[in-house]
């Protein structure tokens, strides 16, 4: 408790800091074409991300117990950050397999800390479907799209009530560290196409991965994703961009 404690404490007071040097100018996304408003230096990202990483961990079970697993994880996720297109992207990725075994789920955090749980892994079939869920992973990473989320919503404001909020609650990263936009959903599968076609994996089975997601989800799901059947039309139209280039 009081490990935790500590942790919520030291995030916030990072968040104060780094909201001193926010700002609202825009730049263009060099993977996605997109203008954003960032507040955050890649430097800060990677902070914030590493920050964060300990209690997602531990908000999921901890890390699941077999090393070659992991080692797997590590090794698709090594194999898709060292394509032509995520070369000279200045994040130190890092794979980390959970231990929760029922929840289907992948995350990442800002700055490079990728996350899928051992129920999702136990559900996939084979190393391109793996390679298909760690590339919207990174995806989201080099979109920027936490990043992009905290800056528009000013949660960087250096004022005391926000502080304070962040301070009592420690939720910031379930708020705004996990949670996309439709937008956002369509930009990581776009990515993760052109990760997957130069990794050397198969982009089909990305839709494959999709039939896992078509359960019946709450309004929170549909508000944070785009419909299913749309994003697999639009992963059919990024295949075949791609190929044909």
């Amino acid at each position: 408790m009081r490990s935790t404690w500590k942790n919520r404490v030291i995030f916030g007071l990072l968040l104060v800091a780094l909201g001193m040097v926010a700002c609202n100018r825009k730049e263009t996304n060099p993977y996605t074409g997109r203008a954003q408003a960032i507040a955050l230096t890649p430097q800060q990202e990677i902070a914030l991300g590493l920050q964060s990483t300990p209690q997602m961990i531990q908000r999921y079970g901890g890390l699941y117990s077999d090393s070659l697993l992991q080692g797997q994880v590590e090794r698709v996720g090594q194999k898709l950050i060292h394509t032509t297109l995520t070369k000279s992207n200045p994040y130190p990725f890092k794979f980390h397999l959970l231990a929760d075994p029922n929840t289907l789920n992948a995350f990442s955090l800002p700055g490079g800390q990728i996350f899928i749980t051992y129920g999702l892994l136990s559900r996939l079939e084979n190393e391109d479907q793996l390679a298909a869920v760690l590339g919207h992973e990174i995806g989201h990473v080099l979109g920027r799209h936490a990043t992009q989320r905290i800056t528009e919503r000013n949660l960087l404001k250096s004022d005391s009530k926000n502080a304070n909020a962040i301070l009592e609650t420690g939720e910031m990263e379930q708020s705004y560290l996990l949670i996309n936009n439709p937008e956002d959903e369509l930009e990581s599968d776009a990515l993760a196409v052109q990760l997957v076609l130069q990794a050397g994996y198969d982009p089909n089975e990305m839709i494959k991965v999709m039939e896992l997601f078509k359960l019946p989800q709450g309004p929170k799901f549909q508000n944070t994703h785009p419909d299913a059947l749309k994003r697999v039309e639009k992963i059919k139209e990024h295949i075949n961009k791609y190929l044909d280039q």
